[in-house]
């Protein structure tokens, strides 16, 4: 995939580029991921060192479950200014452009970046005549964000929906 996000926009000067996972990003990575699980942990009356630990655990077997999952995956880091701001996981098949995770840290979204990564990503797929594929966690507001680029939910997956968005002319 080409860099995507490159394109300059006065409501963001500074291009955003993805670059790949380097072994000492695991920090960073863990603090987006913390930022993924506030509201679910708000919900609990665990205290601090309880959250903390239940957060890097869940961490470990994500990172673990992805790289079984999507060893040919591409794990990057979502830079702005020089400044890492969020991951994304992508898997590509014959068929399809997985988007396995993108997460923003919360004082980067709403701004537009999430919207120019993903028209990259369907701009790829369109070109290459591949359908973008992902699963999203019911009632995240996300989907209304996915369904105002075109996807559709194509499935139901115990607490996930898939959705897919198809190019112009092709067929399911």
């Amino acid at each position: 995939m080409k860099n995507p996000a490159t394109n300059h926009s006065p409501s963001r000067p500074e291009p955003v580029i993805l670059r790949p996972e380097q072994p000492g990003d695991d920090p960073f990575l863990l603090e987006v991921y913390a930022t993924t699980r506030q509201e679910e942990l708000a919900l609990t009356n665990w205290d601090a060192p309880m959250r903390t630990a239940f957060v890097q655990s869940q961490f470990k077997a994500m990172r673990a479950g992805y790289a079984d999952m999507f060893p040919d995956g591409q794990f990057s880091i979502i830079i702005l200014a020089s400044r890492p701001i969020g991951r994304m996981v992508l898997h590509r098949t014959d068929a399809t452009v997985h988007v396995v995770d993108m997460a923003l840290l919360p004082e980067f979204c709403s701004r537009g970046i999430g919207r120019q990564l993903m028209s990259d990503i369907m701009s790829e797929a369109a070109a290459a005549k591949k359908s973008v594929t992902l699963h999203v966690l019911k009632m995240n507001r996300a989907i209304r964000f996915y369904q105002r680029l075109g996807f559709a939910k194509t499935g139901d997956e115990g607490p996930y929906d898939q959705m897919t968005w198809r190019p112009p002319g092709a067929t399911p």
